[in-house]
Protein backbone atom coordinates (compact mmCIF):
# COMPACT_ATOMS: atom_id res chain seq x y z
CA UNK A 1 0.00 0.00 0.00
CA UNK A 2 1.54 3.26 -1.16
CA UNK A 3 0.42 6.81 -1.73
CA UNK A 4 1.63 7.90 -5.16
CA UNK A 5 1.67 11.58 -6.23
CA UNK A 6 -0.08 11.97 -9.58
CA UNK A 7 -0.97 14.66 -12.08
CA UNK A 8 -4.58 15.83 -11.96
CA UNK A 9 -6.64 15.68 -15.15
CA UNK A 10 -6.96 19.27 -16.35
CA UNK A 11 -10.68 18.78 -17.07
CA UNK A 12 -11.73 16.74 -14.04
CA UNK A 13 -13.89 19.50 -12.53
CA UNK A 14 -15.83 19.95 -15.74
CA UNK A 15 -16.22 16.17 -15.97
CA UNK A 16 -17.46 15.99 -12.38
CA UNK A 17 -20.05 18.72 -12.87
CA UNK A 18 -21.22 17.26 -16.17
CA UNK A 19 -21.87 13.98 -14.34
CA UNK A 20 -23.65 15.67 -11.44
CA UNK A 21 -20.80 15.27 -8.93
CA UNK A 22 -21.37 18.77 -7.58
CA UNK A 23 -19.81 18.30 -4.13
CA UNK A 24 -16.27 17.66 -5.42
CA UNK A 25 -15.35 20.85 -3.55
CA UNK A 26 -16.99 21.75 -0.23
CA UNK A 27 -16.74 25.25 1.27
CA UNK A 28 -13.77 25.98 -0.98
CA UNK A 29 -11.85 22.88 0.14
CA UNK A 30 -11.21 19.85 -2.04
CA UNK A 31 -13.29 16.77 -1.29
CA UNK A 32 -12.34 14.83 -4.42
CA UNK A 33 -8.53 14.83 -4.55
CA UNK A 34 -6.68 13.22 -7.47
CA UNK A 35 -3.31 14.83 -6.78
CA UNK A 36 -2.33 11.36 -5.56
CA UNK A 37 -3.71 7.84 -5.53
CA UNK A 38 -3.38 4.81 -3.27
CA UNK A 39 -1.79 1.74 -4.79
CA UNK A 40 -2.46 -1.76 -3.44
CA UNK A 41 -1.23 -5.20 -4.41
CA UNK A 42 -3.81 -7.80 -5.38
CA UNK A 43 -2.84 -9.83 -2.31
CA UNK A 44 -3.49 -6.85 -0.02
CA UNK A 45 -6.92 -6.34 -1.56
CA UNK A 46 -8.00 -9.97 -1.60
CA UNK A 47 -6.51 -11.20 1.67
CA UNK A 48 -6.51 -8.09 3.87
CA UNK A 49 -9.67 -6.25 2.77
CA UNK A 50 -12.04 -8.30 0.60
CA UNK A 51 -11.95 -11.53 2.65
CA UNK A 52 -12.32 -9.79 6.05
CA UNK A 53 -15.19 -7.68 4.68
CA UNK A 54 -17.03 -10.83 3.62
CA UNK A 55 -16.33 -12.55 6.93
CA UNK A 56 -17.38 -9.60 9.09
CA UNK A 57 -20.52 -9.12 7.02
CA UNK A 58 -21.43 -12.75 7.70
CA UNK A 59 -20.82 -12.15 11.42
CA UNK A 60 -23.13 -9.14 11.26
CA UNK A 61 -25.89 -11.15 9.61
CA UNK A 62 -25.51 -13.85 12.25
CA UNK A 63 -25.63 -11.22 14.98
CA UNK A 64 -28.69 -9.53 13.45
CA UNK A 65 -30.41 -12.90 13.63
CA UNK A 66 -29.52 -13.25 17.32
CA UNK A 67 -30.62 -9.73 18.20
CA UNK A 68 -33.91 -10.04 16.31
CA UNK A 69 -34.79 -12.96 18.60
CA UNK A 70 -33.71 -11.36 21.88
CA UNK A 71 -35.44 -8.55 23.79
CA UNK A 72 -32.37 -8.25 26.01
CA UNK A 73 -30.04 -7.62 23.06
CA UNK A 74 -32.47 -5.12 21.52
CA UNK A 75 -32.46 -3.20 24.79
CA UNK A 76 -28.66 -3.25 24.90
CA UNK A 77 -28.70 -1.51 21.52
CA UNK A 78 -31.09 1.19 22.82
CA UNK A 79 -33.70 0.42 20.17
CA UNK A 80 -36.96 1.93 21.49
CA UNK A 81 -39.34 -0.78 22.76
CA UNK A 82 -42.17 0.58 20.61
CA UNK A 83 -40.15 -0.40 17.52
CA UNK A 84 -38.92 -3.84 18.60
CA UNK A 85 -41.61 -5.63 16.60
CA UNK A 86 -40.97 -3.51 13.49
CA UNK A 87 -37.24 -4.20 13.61
CA UNK A 88 -37.55 -7.89 14.44
CA UNK A 89 -40.31 -8.63 11.94
CA UNK A 90 -38.37 -6.98 9.13
CA UNK A 91 -35.55 -9.45 9.79
CA UNK A 92 -37.72 -12.50 10.40
CA UNK A 93 -39.74 -11.79 7.24
CA UNK A 94 -36.54 -11.45 5.20
CA UNK A 95 -36.89 -7.85 4.04
CA UNK A 96 -34.18 -7.32 1.39
CA UNK A 97 -31.28 -4.92 1.71
CA UNK A 98 -28.97 -3.18 -0.75
CA UNK A 99 -25.71 -1.98 0.70
CA UNK A 100 -23.40 -1.17 3.60
CA UNK A 101 -19.91 0.14 4.31
CA UNK A 102 -17.31 -1.11 6.78
CA UNK A 103 -14.59 1.35 7.84
CA UNK A 104 -11.13 -0.06 8.50
CA UNK A 105 -7.80 1.11 9.82
CA UNK A 106 -5.25 -0.48 7.49
CA UNK A 107 -1.68 0.44 6.61
CA UNK A 108 -0.85 -2.30 4.11
CA UNK A 109 0.44 -4.86 6.61
CA UNK A 110 -1.19 -6.84 9.36
CA UNK A 111 -4.93 -7.39 9.73
CA UNK A 112 -7.25 -4.52 8.88
CA UNK A 113 -9.09 -3.40 12.02
CA UNK A 114 -12.82 -2.71 11.89
CA UNK A 115 -13.60 0.75 13.27
CA UNK A 116 -17.28 1.14 12.43
CA UNK A 117 -20.20 -0.29 10.49
CA UNK A 118 -22.25 2.02 8.27
CA UNK A 119 -25.13 -0.22 7.25
CA UNK A 120 -28.14 2.09 7.14
CA UNK A 121 -27.26 5.38 5.42
CA UNK A 122 -23.68 5.14 4.11
CA UNK A 123 -22.57 7.83 1.71
CA UNK A 124 -19.44 8.31 -0.47
CA UNK A 125 -21.14 5.77 -2.75
CA UNK A 126 -21.11 7.66 -6.06
CA UNK A 127 -17.48 8.71 -5.86
CA UNK A 128 -16.46 5.16 -4.91
CA UNK A 129 -18.57 3.29 -7.44
CA UNK A 130 -18.45 5.61 -10.44
CA UNK A 131 -16.18 8.64 -10.33
CA UNK A 132 -12.99 6.89 -9.21
CA UNK A 133 -13.64 4.18 -11.82
CA UNK A 134 -13.89 6.90 -14.45
CA UNK A 135 -10.60 8.34 -13.17
CA UNK A 136 -8.92 4.96 -13.72
CA UNK A 137 -10.38 4.37 -17.18
CA UNK A 138 -9.60 7.88 -18.41
CA UNK A 139 -6.00 7.81 -17.21
CA UNK A 140 -5.45 4.41 -18.82
CA UNK A 141 -6.94 5.70 -22.09
CA UNK A 142 -4.62 8.73 -21.95
CA UNK A 143 -1.58 6.51 -21.41
CA UNK A 144 -0.90 7.84 -17.91
CA UNK A 145 -1.52 4.53 -16.13
CA UNK A 146 -0.58 1.02 -17.31
CA UNK A 147 -3.28 -0.98 -19.09
CA UNK A 148 -3.14 -3.76 -16.50
CA UNK A 149 -3.94 -1.36 -13.64
CA UNK A 150 -7.21 -2.30 -11.94
CA UNK A 151 -9.44 -1.32 -9.03
CA UNK A 152 -11.27 -3.27 -6.34
CA UNK A 153 -14.57 -1.92 -7.59
CA UNK A 154 -17.52 -4.00 -8.78
CA UNK A 155 -20.00 -1.80 -6.90
CA UNK A 156 -21.88 -0.50 -9.92
CA UNK A 157 -22.23 -3.97 -11.46
CA UNK A 158 -23.38 -5.51 -8.19
CA UNK A 159 -25.88 -2.70 -7.59
CA UNK A 160 -27.43 -3.36 -10.99
CA UNK A 161 -27.68 -7.04 -10.09
CA UNK A 162 -29.15 -6.26 -6.66
CA UNK A 163 -31.88 -4.00 -8.05
CA UNK A 164 -32.72 -6.48 -10.80
CA UNK A 165 -33.07 -9.29 -8.25
CA UNK A 166 -35.66 -7.28 -6.29
CA UNK A 167 -38.17 -7.84 -9.08
CA UNK A 168 -39.93 -4.54 -8.33
CA UNK A 169 -42.82 -3.70 -10.68
CA UNK A 170 -44.27 -0.59 -9.02
CA UNK A 171 -42.74 2.90 -8.64
CA UNK A 172 -39.64 3.08 -6.46
CA UNK A 173 -39.07 6.40 -4.67
CA UNK A 174 -35.63 7.65 -3.62
CA UNK A 175 -35.62 10.20 -0.81
CA UNK A 176 -33.06 12.50 0.79
CA UNK A 177 -33.15 15.69 2.83
CA UNK A 178 -33.54 18.89 0.82
CA UNK A 179 -30.45 20.67 2.08
CA UNK A 180 -27.93 17.85 1.52
CA UNK A 181 -26.21 17.94 -1.88
CA UNK A 182 -24.21 14.81 -1.06
CA UNK A 183 -27.27 12.82 0.02
CA UNK A 184 -29.15 13.88 -3.12
CA UNK A 185 -26.21 12.74 -5.26
CA UNK A 186 -26.25 9.35 -3.52
CA UNK A 187 -29.97 8.84 -4.08
CA UNK A 188 -29.75 10.15 -7.66
CA UNK A 189 -27.06 7.58 -8.42
CA UNK A 190 -29.11 4.74 -6.92
CA UNK A 191 -32.21 5.96 -8.77
CA UNK A 192 -30.29 5.91 -12.05
CA UNK A 193 -29.15 2.33 -11.42
CA UNK A 194 -32.75 1.30 -10.68
CA UNK A 195 -33.94 2.96 -13.90
CA UNK A 196 -31.26 1.15 -15.89
CA UNK A 197 -32.68 -2.22 -14.83
CA UNK A 198 -36.21 -1.20 -15.78
CA UNK A 199 -37.65 0.04 -12.47
CA UNK A 200 -39.86 3.13 -12.60
CA UNK A 201 -38.00 5.47 -10.24
CA UNK A 202 -38.85 8.85 -8.74
CA UNK A 203 -37.12 11.34 -6.45
CA UNK A 204 -38.88 12.84 -3.46
CA UNK A 205 -37.55 15.05 -0.69
CA UNK A 206 -38.01 13.41 2.69
CA UNK A 207 -39.76 16.55 3.95
CA UNK A 208 -42.40 16.14 1.21
CA UNK A 209 -43.50 12.61 2.13
CA UNK A 210 -47.03 12.66 3.50
CA UNK A 211 -49.35 10.28 5.33
CA UNK A 212 -52.91 9.96 4.02
CA UNK A 213 -56.10 9.08 5.89
CA UNK A 214 -55.62 5.38 5.14
CA UNK A 215 -52.21 5.38 6.82
CA UNK A 216 -50.27 5.16 3.55
CA UNK A 217 -47.18 7.20 2.76
CA UNK A 218 -47.80 9.38 -0.30
CA UNK A 219 -46.03 11.92 -2.49
CA UNK A 220 -47.07 15.52 -3.14
CA UNK A 221 -49.64 14.33 -5.69
CA UNK A 222 -51.19 11.96 -3.13
CA UNK A 223 -49.77 8.94 -4.97
CA UNK A 224 -48.95 5.93 -2.80
CA UNK A 225 -45.25 5.21 -2.24
CA UNK A 226 -44.96 1.41 -2.55
CA UNK A 227 -41.15 1.22 -2.31
CA UNK A 228 -38.96 3.81 -0.61
CA UNK A 229 -35.21 4.18 -0.37
CA UNK A 230 -34.77 6.73 2.40
CA UNK A 231 -31.34 8.20 3.12
CA UNK A 232 -32.48 8.96 6.64
CA UNK A 233 -31.38 6.95 9.65
CA UNK A 234 -33.74 4.65 11.50
CA UNK A 235 -32.61 6.07 14.84
CA UNK A 236 -34.02 9.43 13.69
CA UNK A 237 -37.23 7.90 12.35
CA UNK A 238 -37.89 6.16 15.66
CA UNK A 239 -38.24 9.57 17.31
CA UNK A 240 -40.14 11.42 14.58
CA UNK A 241 -43.93 11.87 14.41
CA UNK A 242 -44.44 9.68 11.33
CA UNK A 243 -42.29 6.88 12.73
CA UNK A 244 -45.22 5.32 14.56
CA UNK A 245 -47.10 4.90 11.25
CA UNK A 246 -44.48 2.69 9.63
CA UNK A 247 -45.51 -0.61 11.21
CA UNK A 248 -49.05 -0.30 9.82
CA UNK A 249 -48.19 1.14 6.41
CA UNK A 250 -47.62 -0.98 3.31
CA UNK A 251 -44.46 0.70 2.04
CA UNK A 252 -41.34 -1.42 1.55
CA UNK A 253 -38.35 0.40 3.04
CA UNK A 254 -34.73 0.39 1.94
CA UNK A 255 -32.73 0.03 3.96
CA UNK A 256 -35.05 -2.24 6.01
CA UNK A 257 -35.76 -1.62 9.69
CA UNK A 258 -33.50 -4.49 10.78
CA UNK A 259 -30.54 -2.36 9.69
CA UNK A 260 -31.11 -0.46 12.96
CA UNK A 261 -29.54 -3.48 14.65
CA UNK A 262 -26.18 -3.21 12.90
CA UNK A 263 -25.99 0.51 12.14
CA UNK A 264 -25.33 1.91 15.61
CA UNK A 265 -22.02 1.60 17.37
CA UNK A 266 -23.56 -0.48 20.14
CA UNK A 267 -23.18 -3.42 17.77
CA UNK A 268 -19.37 -3.28 18.09
CA UNK A 269 -19.25 -4.58 21.69
CA UNK A 270 -21.66 -7.35 20.67
CA UNK A 271 -19.49 -8.29 17.70
CA UNK A 272 -16.53 -8.54 20.06
CA UNK A 273 -18.52 -10.47 22.67
CA UNK A 274 -19.62 -13.13 20.17
CA UNK A 275 -16.36 -13.23 18.17
CA UNK A 276 -13.77 -12.40 20.81
CA UNK A 277 -10.19 -12.42 19.58
CA UNK A 278 -11.03 -12.23 15.87
CA UNK A 279 -8.02 -10.59 14.19
CA UNK A 280 -10.08 -7.94 12.38
CA UNK A 281 -12.10 -6.87 15.43
CA UNK A 282 -11.15 -4.42 18.16
CA UNK A 283 -11.89 -4.97 21.82
CA UNK A 284 -15.08 -3.01 22.54
CA UNK A 285 -17.38 -2.56 25.53
CA UNK A 286 -20.32 -0.49 26.68
CA UNK A 287 -18.80 2.50 28.48
CA UNK A 288 -19.97 2.38 32.13
CA UNK A 289 -18.54 5.83 32.94
CA UNK A 290 -19.02 8.05 29.86
CA UNK A 291 -18.24 11.23 31.82
CA UNK A 292 -14.81 10.04 32.97
CA UNK A 293 -11.53 10.52 31.12
CA UNK A 294 -10.92 8.20 28.18
CA UNK A 295 -8.23 5.64 29.11
CA UNK A 296 -4.95 5.64 27.20
CA UNK A 297 -5.17 3.58 24.03
CA UNK A 298 -8.97 3.76 23.80
CA UNK A 299 -11.69 5.61 21.88
CA UNK A 300 -15.07 6.73 23.20
CA UNK A 301 -17.92 6.74 20.66
CA UNK A 302 -21.65 7.40 21.06
CA UNK A 303 -24.06 4.75 19.81
CA UNK A 304 -25.49 7.25 17.33
CA UNK A 305 -22.96 9.53 15.70
CA UNK A 306 -22.04 10.69 12.21
CA UNK A 307 -18.95 12.12 10.55
CA UNK A 308 -16.82 11.78 13.69
CA UNK A 309 -19.11 13.84 15.92
CA UNK A 310 -18.71 13.39 19.71
CA UNK A 311 -15.82 10.95 19.33
CA UNK A 312 -12.89 11.24 21.73
CA UNK A 313 -9.66 9.25 21.76
CA UNK A 314 -6.53 9.12 23.87
CA UNK A 315 -3.37 7.74 22.31
CA UNK A 316 -0.85 5.56 24.11
CA UNK A 317 1.37 8.64 24.60
CA UNK A 318 -1.55 10.55 26.19
CA UNK A 319 -2.52 12.72 23.21
CA UNK A 320 -6.24 13.54 23.33
CA UNK A 321 -8.22 14.12 20.12
CA UNK A 322 -11.92 14.91 20.30
CA UNK A 323 -14.74 16.26 18.17
CA UNK A 324 -17.78 18.10 19.46
CA UNK A 325 -21.26 17.39 18.21
CA UNK A 326 -24.94 16.91 19.04
CA UNK A 327 -24.88 13.23 20.02
CA UNK A 328 -24.62 13.61 23.78
CA UNK A 329 -27.72 11.84 25.08
CA UNK A 330 -27.10 8.26 23.88
CA UNK A 331 -25.01 5.52 25.48
CA UNK A 332 -21.31 5.35 24.60
CA UNK A 333 -18.89 2.56 23.85
CA UNK A 334 -15.18 2.20 24.49
CA UNK A 335 -13.16 0.69 21.66
CA UNK A 336 -9.47 -0.19 21.66
CA UNK A 337 -7.59 2.38 19.60
CA UNK A 338 -6.27 1.31 16.20
CA UNK A 339 -4.77 4.60 14.99
CA UNK A 340 -5.27 5.44 11.34
CA UNK A 341 -2.03 5.16 9.35
CA UNK A 342 -0.36 8.39 8.34
CA UNK A 343 0.65 9.05 4.74
CA UNK A 344 2.41 12.39 4.30
CA UNK A 345 0.43 14.75 6.54
CA UNK A 346 -2.87 12.88 6.39
CA UNK A 347 -4.55 10.00 8.21
CA UNK A 348 -6.07 7.37 5.94
CA UNK A 349 -9.33 5.41 6.31
CA UNK A 350 -10.50 2.53 4.11
CA UNK A 351 -14.24 2.22 3.46
CA UNK A 352 -15.07 -1.29 2.22
CA UNK A 353 -18.46 -1.75 0.56
CA UNK A 354 -20.89 -4.65 0.70
CA UNK A 355 -23.58 -4.82 -1.99
CA UNK A 356 -26.25 -7.35 -1.15
CA UNK A 357 -24.08 -9.86 0.67
CA UNK A 358 -20.92 -9.46 -1.44
CA UNK A 359 -17.75 -7.46 -0.77
CA UNK A 360 -17.67 -5.14 -3.77
CA UNK A 361 -15.02 -2.42 -3.54
CA UNK A 362 -13.23 0.22 -1.50
CA UNK A 363 -12.98 3.98 -1.19
CA UNK A 364 -10.09 5.79 0.49
CA UNK A 365 -10.57 8.94 2.55
CA UNK A 366 -7.99 11.17 4.22
CA UNK A 367 -8.29 13.65 7.06
CA UNK A 368 -5.88 15.95 8.85
CA UNK A 369 -7.04 14.39 12.14
CA UNK A 370 -7.10 10.89 13.62
CA UNK A 371 -10.90 11.30 13.59
CA UNK A 372 -12.35 11.22 10.07
CA UNK A 373 -14.93 13.99 9.63
CA UNK A 374 -17.11 15.48 6.92
CA UNK A 375 -14.10 17.62 5.94
CA UNK A 376 -12.19 14.56 4.76
CA UNK A 377 -10.84 14.12 1.22
CA UNK A 378 -11.55 11.22 -1.13
CA UNK A 379 -8.64 9.83 -3.16
CA UNK A 380 -8.83 7.18 -5.90
CA UNK A 381 -7.06 3.84 -5.65
CA UNK A 382 -5.73 1.18 -7.97
CA UNK A 383 -4.36 -2.36 -7.90
CA UNK A 384 -0.95 -2.81 -9.46
CA UNK A 385 1.57 -5.61 -8.90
Amino acid sequence: MQKIPFKERPDWRQTAEKLGFMFHTIDGEAYWDESAYYQFSLKQIENDLEDPTTEIHEMCMDLANKVARSEELLERLSIPPAFHDLVCNSWLEGHPHLYGRLDFSYAGTGPAKLLELNYDTPTSLYETAAFQWGWLEQNIERGLLPRHADQFNSIDTRLHQAFAQLGIKRPFYFASMKESVEDKATTDYLRLVAEQVGIESRHIDIEDIGLNAEGRFVDLEERWIPHLFKLHAWEFIFHEPFGAAIAQCDTQFFEPAWKAIISNKGILPLLWEFNQGHPNLLESYLDPHPNSAVPKGWVRKPFFSREGANIELRTADDQVVKEDGPYTDAPFILQALAPLPRFDDSYTLIGSWVIGDQAAGIGVREDNSLITKDSSRFLPHLILD
